[in-house]
């Protein structure tokens, strides 16, 4: 359901961008995008501490004495973040692909479980001070407040859901899922599977006692969401219409924040050329501009992630082909 669900939100989202497109003028924004020409490669090196901080807030937030290499670490939340990024899988995908990774590289499942489940919490738990920044600075600069206001509802009832969604994790969300379903469903290897997710709860239980560690995930996350800021900046600067700091901060925290409300478009596609069109239009941005700017960030995607999703296709065919080879025959 969840993948009919992404591929129809894919066309959907696909659609819209081209439509926005065609309706302010394909040549006037690839003209736009022409007068940087190369330039524009330089946003993947900008934007590249935002994977550091993201790798680092997942890092603070396994147990202290079974912490993975930072490497895999950083390998499987780039190969994570691609196949979000890149295939329609509702942002669920690339959750389930970071956990697998650490667990084919001889981390602990229940480790890898546990820590990708609060990670996706925290990846939450970061856009309410990200929406807070992006709200604050649209009142400061007297724009919208009535557009503030439903920023502000919406990250209030948002905040509500994710506590509710922690407290459920807290009170052992894996084990009553499993035993739920072992009402109707029954085999010889359930009552290991239930015992496997009563294990990740505990450490669900234990990660979030460690509040320093987890607070500071947040914050870790939060750094690396504002650092976004510089990616919006450049792009505008190389583009010929350079913004300030604090409208570069508004423009990208707002329009991070719609695009990540309709996760069911993978990207975002089409939601997020909507985002800086309206957005963009608030602060005096031509339509054909900030649909450059919003292609110029699509572009350092591609450059950063395409790299990653084709590296998980050759790791999952490299351990398929291992494991067909370690397969006897089957008897004639």
């Amino acid at each position: 359901m969840i993948r009919i669900v992404s591929y129809i939100g894919l066309l959907a989202g696909l659609l819209i961008l081209a439509l926005l497109i065609v309706w302010q003028g394909i040549d006037e924004i690839l003209a736009l995008l022409s007068v940087s020409g190369f330039s524009l490669l330089l946003l993947p090196l900008v934007w590249m501490p935002c994977l550091f901080a993201a790798v680092y807030s997942w890092h603070l937030l396994f147990p202290v004495k079974r912490i993975p290499p930072f490497k895999e670490l950083f390998l499987a939340l780039w190969m994570g973040r691609a196949i979000n990024t890149l295939l329609p899988v509702a942002s669920i995908g690339g959750e389930i692909a970071k956990a697998r990774l650490l667990i084919l590289w001889g981390r602990g499942g229940v480790d890898a479980s546990a820590s990708v489940l609060v990670d996706k919490t925290v990846q939450a738990l970061a856009l309410v001070p990200w929406a807070i920044i992006g709200t604050a600075l649209l009142v400061y600069l007297a724009i919208d407040n009535e557009l503030a206001k439903l920023i502000m509802l919406g990250t209030f009832l948002l905040g509500l859901g994710i506590v509710g969604f922690v407290i459920i994790q807290r009170a052992g969300l894996f084990g009553f899922i499993t035993r739920f379903i072992g009402k109707f469903h029954t085999s010889d290897g359930w009552g290991t599977i239930t015992n496997n997710a009563h294990d990740v709860d505990l450490v669900v239980k234990e990660i979030y006692s460690n509040k320093k560690r987890f607070l500071a995930s947040i914050l870790w996350r939060t750094i690396g969401l504002v650092w976004q800021t510089s990616e919006v900046w450049l792009a505008c600067y190389l583009l010929g219409h350079p913004i300030g700091i604090i409208e570069a901060l508004m423009l990208k925290s707002l329009t991070s924040i719609i695009t990540d409300i309709a996760f069911v478009i993978p990207n975002g596609y089409g939601v997020q050329e909507g985002g800086y069109l309206m957005l963009g239009a608030l602060i005096g941005l031509s339509p054909e501009l900030s649909l450059a700017i919003s292609l110029a960030t699509r572009i350092r995607e591609l450059i950063v992630d395409l790299p990653g999703l084709l590296y998980w296709h050759k790791i999952e065919a490299k351990f398929l082909l291992n494991k067909s080879a370690k397969t006897p025959p089957s008897k004639a």
